[in-house]
């Protein structure tokens, strides 16, 4: 990962500390041409005010929206509860698959290091880089915006290179900055709200309760992992990759799921699964998925549903903590129509691996995770991207309206509000 970008202007100036790290492999040409490799770095830091979507991102625009859109910065289904032991004592008028779920859990908290080792940590910092690809896109015979979509499935090749940086105290303060081809998208909480900040949308703060990041139960908050999953049930046994599991499944309660509705959209459910290895007890697989209705005035509801499957490996001791530093997620958005048939499917994967954790950073505090200053609530979240989700006047994966930028490199990039005003107007013409 590159971390430093030399003085363009001055050959005497100092390196310039990049906020999020490149990968090596995002100049390929490095060995070949080194002078050329630098300029695609410094193509990625420019001010893009003189420059169009078009120029920034030619003809990946929809797929890199879609991507960092769908798999940059999905948050798990419910608040997590962090007052109370991770491992609740009494166990009088549980169910029995309670019980179990429980039992798996509490041999879970040994595998990663202990009670005592993950309630001595109070916050982490942890960077990574990804490769995000769209992995096809099938459309059934259907009509979608009233117009008649026939068959079509494609494959793409290569993916989008980037890395990341994430920083988290306790479980409801995180702050995450992810850049994919030079295209940045800002995600945090600071407690109170949940926030997402991205080139082609205005910031705006998720509906419900904060809830924390997806990416951190990928292997890197074995505690929150625990709290999240001591309220689940046990579901059964299952295979994966030769590797005998059990299985937690936990359900989004209804008044979260009406918190985080709106009149337009409306979150039907939303499911976590949570595989846990018998031999080594570590969490090796997680599994979410999600149904949504966008209402339509004067037509059908259009159905999303997302599902994302997570493989977590190479599990290695952090001062004491047993860390996952790699794995792969694989998304499939499926659209369906009143009946619950499918019209159109994207798949989605993204590869990641980590580079540096580190626990109980020092200095690190509430300023970090302030929310942006052109933070605005989403009384309807049905412009351009819901929770993720395209919504129903975006035609995948055809050219998404949006006026996709790319934002400078600084720590809560603000969007230019006249820009944001004319890309809303755009959307809704």
């Amino acid at each position: 990962m590159k971390k430093l970008c030399p003085n363009f202007d001055r050959e005497d100036g100092l390196d310039t500390v990049l906020e999020v790290p490149v990968p090596e492999e995002a100049f390929a040409s490095a060995n070949k041409n080194h002078n050329k490799s630098w300029q695609n770095m410094k193509a990625w830091m420019k001010p893009n005010a003189d420059r169009s979507p078009a120029a920034l991102l030619g003809s990946r625009n929809t797929e890199i929206q879609l991507l960092l859109g769908v798999v940059g910065a999905p948050l798990i289904p419910m608040p997590i509860r962090c007052d109370h032991r991770l491992i609740n004592r009494i166990v009088k008028d549980h169910p029995l698959e309670a019980l179990k779920a429980k039992y798996i859990v509490q041999q879970y908290v040994a595998a990663v290091g202990g009670e005592k080792t993950l309630n001595s940590i109070e916050s982490m910092y942890a960077m990574g880089k990804v490769k995000m690809a769209a992995s096809e896109f099938c459309g059934g015979n259907g009509m979608l915006n009233n117009k008649a979509v026939k068959m079509k499935c494609s494959r793409n090749g290569g993916g989008e290179m980037g890395g990341f940086v994430l920083w988290q105290k306790k479980p409801d303060l995180w702050c995450l900055e992810l850049v994919v081809s030079g295209c940045k998208i800002s995600a945090g909480s600071d407690g109170k709200v949940a926030w997402r900040q991205t080139p082609w949308h205005h910031s705006h703060a998720s509906r419900g309760p904060p809830r924390p990041l997806r990416r951190f139960l990928q292997g890197l908050d074995p505690k929150s992992t625990a709290n999240l999953f001591s309220d689940s049930v046990y579901m059964g046994e299952k295979s994966i990759n030769n590797e005998d599991c059990f299985i937690l499944k936990l359900e989004a309660e209804s008044t979260t799921l009406q918190a985080r509705s709106s009149n337009k959209v409306e979150i039907m459910q939303h499911t976590v699964r949570g595989c846990f290895s018998q031999r080594t007890g570590l969490l090796v697989q997680l599994q979410d998925s999600h149904r949504l209705r966008i209402k339509t005035p004067g037509s059908e509801s259009i159905f999303w549903e997302t599902t994302m499957e997570s493989l977590i490996q190479d599990y290695r001791n952090v001062d004491g903590v047993n860390i996952a530093h790699k794995g792969r997620t694989s998304v499939s958005l499926f659209r369906l129509d009143e009946d619950l048939h499918t019209l159109s499917r994207t798949g989605m994967e993204e590869v990641w691996t980590i580079e540096e954790v580190d626990f109980n950073i020092k200095g690190l505090s509430m300023d970090c995770f302030l929310p942006p200053s052109d933070l605005k609530k989403e009384e309807d979240e049905c412009d351009g991207v819901v929770g993720g989700v395209p919504s129903v006047n975006a035609r995948l994966p055809f050219k998404i309206r949006s006026g996709s930028n790319r934002i400078s490199a600084s720590k809560v990039a603000a969007i230019d509000s006249s820009e944001s005003d004319s890309t809303e107007e755009d959307e809704e013409s």
